[in-house]
């Protein structure tokens, strides 16, 4: 191992490490030159933690390390590829590229290409994507010899996610089913079964899926010494971004590679893992120096990014979570005398008219849209804003996923509504239908055919000699008892109820059987049943919903990974986005909508151990994404299902800070004062909380 002593006098540096201190602030600079150990980096929101890795490696390099003896575990390849060029044009090297840079997944691919032998594969071997793997699952359901139509059984989709999130967290699998999915425990031998022939499947075919590349990786470091030893001494220095985003696998296999040198640096912020409900282990970073008794822990605590103000809120904030290491984001940026504003809104319609207006008036002043970001904790929450942007033609983009309505599970439960308003539609009858155990495309299309010409399809369909009827009589029995149900005179006209029969009524079931966030589509629907409660007919719900396919889409409606809302070619787009999505982005100008309690936190998160530190962390992950203007609002009333007032409140993480750190809005609406009282804990010291 070559080893190098950094001189502390400035002024026999070399050159280029005099450079580096101009061009670094004093905690950046102490992490870059730290000497050859393990550290652990605390990079707070928008300290310049990606700048920081850059420099390391380029300072390891001119340090004299060869660059293969550096791995740099990121969590997209895009990331380290943009890291690489940086630190080739920092250190002028042709050979940076023999860096060991990317995702996980990619260097565990590296690695297995040349040893698959070495755990019974060929080099050659295929990987799978994601659609292979589930073909896959789906032939070993059926050598298993379950019989999924005399019982129902998870989709594929379902089944993948069980068995990858039990192998990201070395969990057994009947302990993830209760865990997350309760409603399958008396399916687990079966489970349990497909799994095993799944993995038996995979190696007879020479075939890995994204998960056996850390799964092979892991397994070869540790069944065949003489390999681990040779890449244990290869990796001189290692360093992994985002680390409170591993999972327990990755955190593993990195401990396995450091083992001789220990000089691995990792760097993340504990105050931002905030994905544990896919597998990341926040005890990872939080257990790191227990881990590791010898590593050195550094703190960057200068922010680039927010102004004084939103970055003493967050501060406070996150204050209250016990499990953390105690840091506090000093602002680079000069006070704007502009304080997070809280908005209490009559009714989330005020809300959503409040967001319109105050994005068109800082459009008028000088802020893009795209400079604008409306955060929120479920995608749900944005149905009524959407609604609200369409009217007023403002153009947005949906980070978080689909439009609210184009998302399938949505689009499933008003097909039913479309057919009893317009018994002809051809596509939503299709769309139900084939939703039915054993009923596929050529079924549902001569079902279909057999309504098209009919004076009253409800009545043909409901005829005991109907004459296409699938195979099974008890699914088509209650999908028929479903439909009378919805065309009763006191559920005809009742968009809300017709809602809420069909999630009781088999499609809760079928969520279950079909997503794996079932939970998360299930929410999406209750909420779709209560906005729907501000309408007197079917027919009037869905004509307001058709609100958002107008001609102003530019391409056809659809479900694709990211829908824009455009009114015309070269428009500025408003970003709309869940705080998941919205990790390691900024704005200038941020609303973080439905902040109340029931609804941020999320009562479903809530259930697990530890769970309000993690929604703290979401919490303060979308304080900390606003440059220089935030905005907190949430409705102090709503209508449930049952169409009774219920008064909301403030979330928990705005009464547990003190108000000074707050500027409240009031609203006015039909020109009456808006006086809706609000209470907040008293402040502890009116200084203390500001930077």
């Amino acid at each position: 191992m070559k080893k190098y002593i950094i001189k502390r006098d400035e002024n026999s540096l070399p050159e280029k490490l005099t450079r580096y201190r101009q061009e670094l602030n004093a905690e950046q600079f102490r992490v870059v030159t730290a000497k050859p150990q393990a550290a652990l980096v605390v990079a707070g929101a928008g300290t310049g933690k990606t700048r920081t890795i850059t420099y390391r490696v380029a300072y390891l390099i001119e340090q004299g390390v060869s660059p293969q003896r550096i791995l740099l575990a990121t969590f997209t390849n895009r990331a380290a590829r943009e890291m690489l060029r940086r630190v080739e044009a920092l250190t002028g090297s042709q050979n940076v590229h023999r860096v060991w840079g990317g995702t996980f997944h990619r260097i565990a691919n590296l690695i297995l290409r040349r040893h698959a032998s070495s755990i019974g594969y060929d080099s050659n071997y295929s990987i799978l994507d994601a659609e292979d793997a589930k073909d896959f699952v789906n032939v070993c359901i059926d050598e298993a010899g379950i019989d999924t139509k005399a019982k129902r059984f998870p989709k594929a989709e379902v089944i993948q996610d069980i068995i990858s999130y039990a192998n990201n967290t070395d969990k057994p699998i009947e302990e993830v089913i209760v865990r997350r999915y309760p409603y399958f425990e008396m399916l687990s031998q079966q489970i349990i079964r497909v799994d095993h022939l799944f993995q038996e499947r995979k190696r007879a075919r020479n075939v890995m899926d994204y998960d056996d590349l850390l799964l092979n990786w892991k397994r070869l470091l540790i069944s065949k010494p003489e390999i681990a030893e040779l890449y244990a001494e290869q990796f001189q220095h290692i360093l992994v971004d985002e680390y409170q985003d591993t999972n327990k696998l990755q955190a593993e296999i990195i401990d396995l590679l450091a083992v001789k040198h220990r000089n691995v640096m990792v760097v993340g912020d504990d105050a931002q893992s905030i994905f544990a409900w896919r597998g990341a282990e926040f005890t990872n970073i939080y257990e790191f120096p227990d881990r590791y008794p010898e590593a050195a822990v550094y703190k960057l605590e200068t922010n680039y990014r927010s102004t004084p103000e939103i970055l003493g809120l967050a501060n406070t904030s996150i204050s209250n979570n016990r499990k953390q290491f105690p840091k506090m984001l000093q602002a680079l940026k000069k006070s704007k005398d502009f304080k997070p504003a809280l908005v209490p809104c009559a009714n989330v319609e005020q809300q959503s008219a409040f967001i319109a207006s105050r994005i068109l008036e800082l459009r008028d002043e000088g802020t893009s849209l795209e400079d604008i970001c409306v955060m929120y904790r479920s995608h749900y929450h944005s149905l009524e804003l959407q609604m609200e942007l369409t009217r007023r033609n403002i153009p947005y983009r949906v980070q978080s996923g689909v439009r609210f309505f184009e998302q399938a599970h949505i689009k499933d439960v008003i097909s039913y509504l479309r057919i009893i308003v317009n018994p002809r539609d051809e596509l939503a009858w299709k769309r139900i239908l084939k939703m039915i155990p054993g009923v596929g495309n050529a079924t549902a299309n001569k079902i279909y055919e057999s309504l098209a010409d009919a004076e009253n399809p409800f009545a043909l369909i409901k005829k005991e000699d109907f004459k296409y009827k699938p195979r099974s009589a008890g699914n088509w029995r209650n999908f028929i008892e479903l439909l009378e149900l919805l065309v009763r005179d006191e559920n005809r006209n009742n968009p809300a109820k017709q809602i809420e029969l069909i999630l009781t009524d088999g499609y809760e079931r079928h969520l279950q059987e079909t997503f794996e966030n079932a939970e998360a589509r299930l929410e999406d629907l209750r909420q779709l049943a209560l906005y729907a409660t501000r309408y007197d007919s079917t027919e009037d719900f869905l004509s307001e919903l058709a609100l958002l396919s107008t001609e102003r889409f530019k391409e056809p409606t659809g479900i694709v990974a990211e829908d824009v809302v455009e009114g015309g070619e070269d428009d500025e787009l408003l970003t709309l986005t869940s705080v998941h999505q919205a990790k390691g982005l900024e704005w200038k100008a941020v609303f973080l909508i439905w902040a109340a309690e029931g609804k941020f936190p999320s009562p479903r998160s809530l259930k697990e151990v530890d769970s309000e530190e993690e929604e703290r962390r979401l919490w303060y992950v979308a304080l900390t994404r606003a440059k220089d203007e935030l905005y907190l609002t949430y409705p102090l009333m709503m209508i449930d299902y049952t169409r009774q007032t219920v008064l909301q409140k403030p979330s928990r993480f705005i009464m547990e800070c003190p108000p000074i750190l707050f500027e409240v809005w009031g609203l006015e609406e039909e020109s009456k004062p808006f006086d809706a009282p609000l209470v907040l804990n008293e402040p502890k010291n009116d200084t203390e909380f500001l930077n």
